[in-house]
C-alpha cells in the first residue's frame, strides 16, 4: 500500500492489539544485530513491555512508537514499523534513535516520515538538543534515510559487529538542534 493524499503517518504508543506485530519483529534473528539480542522475546516478556510503555520517558528512558499508516479520518489502516529513544538523557538533552519498517513496507517513504516525526517530537516538545544512531556501513538503505534528515557521519567503529561471520565498520551519526541553547 503506497501513502496516497489522503493518508498519513502517525506515531502513537503500542497498544496490546501490536502484540503479536511487535513479538514477530523483536523475534525475527534476522534483526537481532540491530539490538544485540542473543534470545528470543516470549510473548509475556512482550506483553509487560506494552503495558509498561505508558510510563514517562524521563523514568524509563526510552519510548517506543508504533508508526502507522492512517486515513484522512485518522483511522489506522496499517501498522508499517516502529520507532524508538533510547538511551534518553535529559542533563545531555540527548537520545538514541532507532527505527524498524515491517519487511512488507520498506522503500515506500514511510521510514522518511516517521523519522521526520520523531526529530520534529525530540527537538520541539523533548527540547532534545542532540539526536544520535548508529549504523552499519553496509547499511546503505539506512544510510541514505538518515542522511535526508540531516544526520552526519560522526565517527567510524571499525570491525565493530560480527554479522555472518564477517567483521562490520558501524557509523556513529548525529544530529544537533541549531535552535536549541
Amino acid at each position: 500500500m503506497e501513502i496516497n493524499s489522503s493518508m498519513e503517518i502517525v506515531l502513537r504508543s503500542p497498544e496490546l492489539s501490536d502484540l503479536d506485530k511487535i513479538h514477530y519483529w523483536e523475534n525475527d534473528k534476522k534483526l537481532w544485530h540491530l539490538s544485540n539480542t542473543l534470545l528470543p522475546f516470549s510473548r509475556f516478556t512482550i506483553e509487560q513491555y506494552i503495558l509498561n510503555e505508558q510510563e514517562d520517558i524521563f523514568s524509563k528512558k526510552q519510548a517506543r512508537f508504533i508508526i502507522s499508516l492512517v486515513d484522512a479520518n485518522q483511522k489506522e489502516l496499517e501498522t508499517v514499523g516502529s520507532i524508538d529513544l533510547f538511551d534518553f538523557d535529559p542533563k545531555n538533552r540527548r537520545a538514541g534513535v532507532g527505527i524498524l519498517i515491517d519487511e512488507n513496507f520498506r522503500k515506500q517513504g514511510y521510514a522518511n516520515q516517521a523519522l521526520e516525526k520523531l526529530i520534529e517530537y525530540s527537538f520541539n516538545v523533548l527540547n532534545l538538543h542532540q539526536l544520535y544512531c548508529s549504523i552499519l556501513s553496509s547499511n546503505a538503505e539506512s544510510l541514505k534515510l538518515f542522511d535526508k534528515q540531516h544526520f552526519s557521519i560522526i565517527s567510524v567503529k571499525k570491525d565493530w559487529v560480527l554479522l555472518n561471520n564477517q567483521w562490520q565498520d558501524e557509523y556513529f551519526l548525529q544530529l544537533i538542534n541549531k535552535k536549541s541553547i
